[in-house]
């Protein structure tokens, strides 16, 4: 589990892509091992702990002293990892501890789907940030709610069927890789996981409450 909250941004050293076998139909069959240059998720790491690289949950498998982590076929299918080459810049966290401030909000490394930066523009010393997505992730987007985008918590300003917005203040621009993205970028984008819970069990009907999804509607928990 993850916050959010972006401790560095690391450096791929290299990524070395491995074809597999596969039914065909299937995709590709590639999964992968990268290297990632870093200092301070490295303070206190061993083999077999957890850190989100852009959100992603990777486990370290060696350190050398920077750390090694295996990336499955699914992973590469399904997040912007398989796009990284050596010297591609990456946000990383280590996993939180029951002790820590949860700064950001509760972050899995499970990535939904990747999606497009669709527009970007100045608002200040701010910067606001579109990012296009599916009706399936979508649904799970709240106004004012949270939203984590290559592995940094941010707070939605705007909502629309297929897009929503952010705005990145000049600290998470300078500690994180989103000052660096542009338009036409993809990003791995996790929605906040306590609305997928909250929707399964209203969906269920085991839920034994006056709550229902009329009623997180009306009171604003959910659109």
């Amino acid at each position: 589990m993850f916050t959010g909250i972006v401790e560095e941004v690391g450096c791929i050293q290299y990524l070395d892509k491995v074809s597999s076998h596969r039914p065909a139909g299937i995709g590709s069959g590639q999964s992968a091992r990268l290297q990632i240059q870093a200092n301070t998720v490295l303070e206190d790491a061993k083999i077999g702990d957890s850190i989100a690289v852009n959100g992603v949950c990777l486990t370290v498998i060696d350190l050398t002293p920077s750390f090694v982590a295996d990336v499955s076929a699914e992973t590469l299918r399904s997040t912007n990892l398989g796009c990284l080459t050596a010297g591609s810049p990456v946000n990383l966290e280590r996993s939180v501890r029951l002790s820590d401030r949860l700064g950001g909000h509760l972050v899995q490394g499970h990535v939904d789907e990747t999606a497009t930066i669709t527009g970007w523009w100045d608002e200040g010393v701010s910067s606001i940030m579109r990012v296009s997505i599916s009706d399936q992730a979508g649904r799970y987007i709240v106004y004012k709610g949270s939203v984590t985008v290559d592995g940094v918590s941010l707070t939605v300003s705007k909502r629309e069927d297929n897009a929503f917005e952010v705005a990145l203040i000049p600290h998470t621009k300078q500690v994180t890789t989103l000052g660096r993205k542009k338009v036409g970028d993809l990003v791995n984008v996790e929605v906040d996981l306590i609305g997928r819970y909250v929707e399964q069990l209203l969906l269920s009907g085991h839920a034994n409450s006056d709550i229902s999804l009329d009623f997180l509607q009306t009171n604003g928990y959910a659109d």
